[in-house]
């Protein structure tokens, strides 16, 4: 690749990287006052009043409208579902755990597309998703006791709502291919996060918090809302359209590294050298699976 092309993606994919990550630090801060579902439905209502205007300017009221019954459902499977199940989880679990576990997602992805639209991997594809799931069972095999924590919740839990929320992840994929039209980026992204409000706001008001939270969780609600998702929408379609998607699906490898580190400068987490061994075993057989990376002669 010339390097002038290369810096013409570079500098965005390492900012949404380090914004995606961030994300699970924000979420952590905002859930252990608020609980998941408030945190989930806030993160998604601050996004869609970020995003609706944008999308207003745009002029792409029209497309929203023609379409909003599957990209409302989308919002629910990409945005709603898998926020809560994350929100859930960063409270049991470390935030570099949940990020490592959020890497399986083009994983997942692979296995939905091959079961649902029959899009059978290739050689180098299986022993991908061999490799990918052998690393999660390690990862969490060596972590995810169903022994109640400090916190009063297994940990197996917490890893069981991270995997579910990577099958969310990959169903919502599949399902975009199969039944949502080209649209704009801004139309789908928009209209997701409204699908995702109006799924969240019902259980969120029913599990509200007794106590007015503190201004250390609300900032971390405005900023999990309009950066990690709003401003990270932008920047990823932004990211597609200059290195294409096969590069740009390549983040989901590098927010790890980043969840990592704010984990153990911001919150205490440790890290361990199995999370790390595992992680890199897991991030190979995602490469593999999603067909970024190929065995030789296959």
């Amino acid at each position: 690749m010339h390097s002038s092309h290369a810096k013409g993606w570079l500098a965005d994919f390492l900012i949404l990287s380090a914004i995606w990550g961030s994300s699970f630090l924000f979420m952590r801060l905002a859930a252990v006052e608020l609980g998941a579902l408030p945190t989930a439905a806030m993160r998604v209502a601050i996004a869609a009043a970020f995003l609706l205007p944008l999308m207003l300017a745009k002029g792409h009221w029209r497309a929203l409208r023609q379409h909003w019954r599957p990209v409302l459902l989308v919002g629910a499977l990409n945005s709603g579902i898998p926020f809560a199940l994350y929100s859930f989880a960063v409270m049991h679990i470390t935030t570099g755990f949940s990020s490592i576990l959020n890497a399986t997602v083009p994983l997942f992805g692979a296995v939905v597309a091959w079961l649902w639209l029959g899009d059978k991997p290739s050689l180098s594809r299986t022993v991908g998703l061999g490799l990918g799931f052998g690393g999660v069972l390690l990862l969490a095999g060596g972590q995810a006791s169903f022994k109640p924590n400090a916190s009063g919740i297994a940990p197996a839990w917490a890893v069981l709502a991270c995997l579910a929320a990577t099958t969310c992840y990959a169903l919502s994929a599949s399902f975009t291919k199969k039944h949502i039209p080209s649209l704009p980026p801004l139309v789908t992204a928009t209209g997701s996060q409204i699908g995702a409000t109006l799924t969240l706001v019902v259980p969120a008001l029913w599990f509200h918090p007794d106590h007015w939270p503190s201004a250390t969780a609300w900032w971390s609600l405005i900023t999990v809302g309009v950066l990690c998702t709003g401003v990270a929408y932008i920047l990823y379609f932004k990211l597609i359209e200059k290195a294409g998607p096969a590069r740009a699906l390549t983040v989901t490898f590098l927010v790890p590294v980043f969840a990592i580190a704010y984990g153990v400068l911001f919150l205490g987490e440790s890290v361990t050298a199995w999370m790390l061994l595992c992680g890199a075993v897991i991030l190979a057989g995602t490469a593999l699976s999603s067909g970024l990376v190929k065995l030789p002669g296959r």
